[in-house]
């Protein structure tokens, strides 16, 4: 009997081994992870905000966080442009023209 039950339990730590060594092999630490752009984006804001406490903190963090990037904003808004004049164009003629008109500054 005594045997049975060590092979059993000899059994069950080989099988749990390799499920638990799976389990953790895909924790790596934070530091080998880069940001999100939210992550950064909160990094920045909260740098940004400085002394700020309370109420005045908390209204400024909602502003910041909630702000789109005017990069991104510009670029969508740039493209839309350009899509909509080259709308009759296609081919090379198209991608010519959209490679000019999104380089052109604004």
């Amino acid at each position: 009997m005594k045997l049975l039950i060590s092979a059993i339990a000899l059994a069950l730590a080989a099988l749990a081994g390799p499920s638990f060594a799976a389990s953790h092999a895909g924790a790596a630490p934070m530091a080998d992870k880069k940001p999100t752009a939210q992550q950064g984006k909160m990094a920045t804001c909260n740098k940004d905000a400085g002394e700020k406490k309370g109420d005045e903190r908390k209204a400024f963090m909602k502003e910041c966080l909630s702000a789109k990037a005017d990069g991104r904003a510009a670029q969508q808004e740039k493209m839309k442009m350009c899509n909509k004049d080259a709308s009759d164009k296609k081919g090379d003629a198209r991608k010519a023209f959209m490679k000019e008109c999104l380089s052109k500054k604004a």
